[in-house]
């Protein structure tokens, strides 16, 4: 079982968006709709590639899928079609959702100052 999956509905409005990037096959729809619900959930849980469920496929080639989508700009494409859509605002990801390791934020290590020590 998928952690994350998308209604029916939102895949309805998803596919015409992708289907209208050029430079983009589409191909099968749930495998491309798998594909989608993998970057979400990556993004979501901020998780490395690797540690991919096995559950949305081998992570190397998710990876050099997203890689391929980035290149040829497919979420850009995405994100400026729904951030013109008010109604559909809660499919966008951003930094209000995704939330930095610690060291990321270059947060201080928990470690005693020895140099105060007597």
């Amino acid at each position: 079982m998928l952690p994350l999956k998308l209604t029916d509905d939102q895949w309805q409005k998803i596919l015409p968006v992708l289907r209208s990037c050029p430079h983009l096959y589409v191909g099968k729809e749930d495998r491309c709709r798998t594909f989608v619900e993998t970057v979400l959930w990556i993004a979501r849980s901020g998780a490395q590639w690797r540690l991919l469920p096995k559950d949305y496929g081998d992570w190397n080639a998710v990876y050099i899928r997203f890689a391929r989508w980035s290149q040829n700009q497919v979420f850009d494409h995405l994100h400026q079609h729904f951030a013109a859509a008010a109604n559909l605002e809660y499919l966008m990801i951003d930094a209000t959702v995704i939330r930095a390791h610690p060291c990321a934020a270059a947060a201080l290590k928990k470690t005693a100052d020895k140099s105060n020590r007597r």
